[in-house]
Formats: structure tokens, sequence, C-alpha cells
């Protein structure tokens, strides 16, 4: 059973496995500066803290049981967290998933040391090769960039929960498999070991290949927005130049007319007749190219990428459309495919009701505003209300089996309680409004 006299054996042991994770959290996450370096004298207390803890609950209970080894590895997990969440100023997902990538290698540079102690190597040998082995594949870590590709992976916000509970498991199991080398026999211990590096080279692999994957897929959809605006900047060059064409040959023929009046004295009503036309032409003007200005204002590429989708095929339809969104668009605290299906699933509706109507058009309001995100969606509706069958499964002013949109934005929601969606109509004008506030 552990005293105090074994006390700086304990924190010298903790804080070498401290140490080794804190190589490898360099390497994950990079360090542009000396920041992290100076706040390296906090992370000195989780040694102390589980050293501490290690000899008290010891001596309470002397007993060793898995489970006092998990709450140990539990509190080491949770602090070295919150000291990567402090010191890189992180999110708590972040963090907990470069602690949980660093603690695989940690714990393959363990299995390669257990080794060693296995063959009755001295220790002050053991000590050299642990420091070789984490210098050494932290610098193979760097020729292979694979902070780079680590971080790129973690740009998903959508996934990163996942991808850090995945990373959690691995570790988890890789932990499990050193602490159940002490009850396999030697003869598989040469099986064992290996078992363990392929593991953590694995681990590599994945992360890489997954950050590939993203990578790609980030840029095809990059890709399709650039189509996308390209398609709606041509479509707006191309209405500008037919306004101009019509401003001309307006302006000419009302010269023309208007002479006569400007001879006989009628200069005023000239004058108030051509600002009027001017003003109308800088007012349809202005529509179009703040239209393509307001893209710029939408920063999470899922949904710039489906709006601008769906003001294309509202285009090619004859849909009218007017897009406003006044300042920058950078998160939306829900699900962001959640949110994209939602606004999917208005913008259909609100497309689909307007050919309806002679004049067909769709007005978009994205407002975001410190944690709160509005969306409004409006259009033309000549149809016939009926407010409590609307939201029902299956229900559609165009008959059964069409109306599966609103029930399934409405499922959606239900998983969101700081999400709250409302409906009116007045003066011929349908309108939908979605209010996301709180956090995700």
């Amino acid at each position: 059973m552990p005293s105090l006299a074994d006390f700086p054996g304990i924190f010298t042991d903790t804080l070498m496995g401290h140490a080794i994770l804190t190589v490898y959290l360099f390497v994950i996450l990079g360090s542009r500066g000396l920041e992290q370096v100076k706040r390296l004298p906090v992370l000195l207390l989780s040694p102390l803290v589980i050293s501490v803890f290690y000899v008290v609950r010891s001596a309470c209970l002397p007993q060793a049981t898995t489970v006092y080894h998990l709450l140990d590895s539990g509190i080491i997990l949770l602090i070295c967290t919150l000291w990567v969440r402090w010191a890189w100023r992180c999110r708590f997902w972040r963090a907990f998933a470069a602690v949980c990538t660093a603690g695989i290698f940690q714990v393959a540079v363990s299995t390669l040391t257990m080794m060693l102690f296995r063959a009755l190597v001295p220790s002050e040998v053991v000590f050299c090769v642990g420091i070789i082995l984490t210098l050494a594949s932290a610098a193979l870590l760097r020729r292979l960039r694979f902070g780079f590709w680590f971080r790129l992976l973690l740009e998903d916000e959508a996934g990163l929960h996942w991808i850090a509970l995945l990373l959690f498991a691995m570790m988890a199991v890789m932990g499990a498999f050193l602490r159940m080398q002490k009850g396999i026999q030697p003869d598989y211990l040469i099986l064992y070991y290996p078992l363990e590096i392929v593991m953590a080279a694995m681990n590599v692999g994945l992360i890489m290949y997954l950050a590939k994957r993203f990578e790609t897929a980030r840029v095809v959809a990059a890709q399709r927005d650039i189509i996308a605006q390209q398609i709606l900047y041509e479509r707006d060059l191309e209405a500008i130049r037919r306004e101009t064409y019509a401003f001309r040959h307006d302006y000419k023929n009302l010269l023309a007319g208007l002479s006569q009046q400007a001879g006989q004295g009628e200069l005023e009503a000239v004058q108030a007749t051509l600002a009027e036309l001017g003003a109308g032409f800088d007012r349809r003007i202005g529509e179009k190219i703040q239209a393509s200005i307001q893209t710029g204002n939408l920063r999470i590429p899922q949904v710039r990428s489906v709006l601008l989708s769906k003001l294309a095929a509202m285009g090619e339809k004859g849909v009218d459309w007017r897009l406003e969104v006044l300042y920058p668009v950078e998160r939306v605290n829900m699900d962001v495919w959640d949110f994209v299906r939602c606004l999917g699933i208005l913008i259909d509706n609100a497309a689909e009701a307007a050919l309806e109507t002679e004049e067909p058009w769709v007005e978009i309001v994205l407002l975001a505003r410190e944690e709160t995100l509005s969306l409004t969606v409006s259009n033309p509706y000549r149809g016939t209300v009926e407010p409590d069958k609307m939201w029902q499964e299956g229900w559609s002013t165009k008959g059964p089996g069409r109306g599966l949109g609103l029930a399934g934005y409405l499922r959606i929601l239900s998983g969101y309680p700081g999400a709250v969606c409302s409906t009116n109509w007045a003066e011929g004008v349908f309108v939908q409004d979605l209010i996301i506030g709180g956090r995700p």
C-alpha cells in the first residue's frame, strides 16, 4: 500500500506521463508563440492532485480495483482538457479531442516502456528510451503534418463532438489493453505489444484519412458555391443590362415627349418626371447589386451553399427573390444540417406557393444578433389557409401525400427548446418566422 514515503516516486511517474502528453499536445495543436509555454506551470497541478489523491485513496481503500484506476484516469483527462481549453483558448470538444489523441500516443509509449521493464532493463535506460521514443514519434508526426490534418478535421463543427467521442473510445480501449497486460501470459506478450503500436498507427491513419475526406468535401462545396454565385451574378448583370437599356429607351422617349411641355414653361413637371424615372432606375439597379452583396455575409458554408442553390432554382422557375442578410451570419445555435433542412423546407414551400400567383416572389431575411438568429421567409399566397391542418402529416393544399415538409420541419425543431417558429398571413402575404436563440 502506498505511503507518504512513496509520494515522490508516484509524483515523478505521473509527471513523466504528463510531460509526454504535453509534447504530443504541442505537435497536435501547434503553437505560434510562448503563450502555451508560459502556462505550462499550471499543468503541474494535475500530477500533484493525482498523486495526493492516489496516496489518500490507497490509505483509505487499500484494495486496488479497476474502478479506482478509471477514476484516476478520468480526473487526469478532465484536468488536462480544462488546461488545454485555457492554454489554447479553444472550445471544450476541441480540447477534449486533442487530449484523447495525445493520450493514445502516450499509451503507445507507455506500452513500449512496459516491454522494456518486462525485459528487466534498468529503470535509467527505460527512462531515456521513453524520452527518445517520445521525441522521435513527435518528430515523425510533424513530418507527416499530423497536427495540420488534425486541426483541419476539427473545423467540422457539426461533427466535432462525434469525432471527440470516437477518439475517446480509442484511447479508452488502448488504456484498457495496457491495464490488462498485467494478466497476460509472457508467451503472448510478443503479440500484445505490437498490437498497441498498430492501434496508435491506425489512429494516425484514420484521422488523416477523415481530414482529407473533409477537405475534399469542403473543396467540392466551395466549388458549388462559386458556380451558384457565378450563375446569380450573371443573371444580375443581365438584369442590370436590361434595366440600363430600358432606362435609356424610356429616357429618350420622355425627353421627346416632354420637350413641348418644357417649351411651354412647365419645367417643374419635367424635372419631377425625370427624377421619378431616375429614382426607379436606381432602386431596381440597387436591389440587384445589394442582393449580390448580401450573400457575402453568409459565413456558414452549408447555409450559403443551400441558399445559393435555392435562389438559382427559383430564378430558373421565374420566381423573383429578394435576400437580406444585414449582419454576418457566422454560427447558428442548432445542428447546422438541421438548420439547412429547415431553411430548405421553408424556401421550397414559399416558392411553390408563390408560383400560383400572377407575380411570384419570395423574400428571405436573415438577421444575426448576438446569440440569436432570426429567419423570415415571405411569399404571396392566394389560397385558403387552414391553421388547424397545415402542420399535419400529409396535409397539403394540393391534395394528399404532398404536405410532408412542415410536419418534418416541426419534428426537427422539437429537439431544440431554444427554437421558436411562427406563421402569419395578411393581405395575401404568407410569412414564416424562425427564431433560434440560446446555445446548441
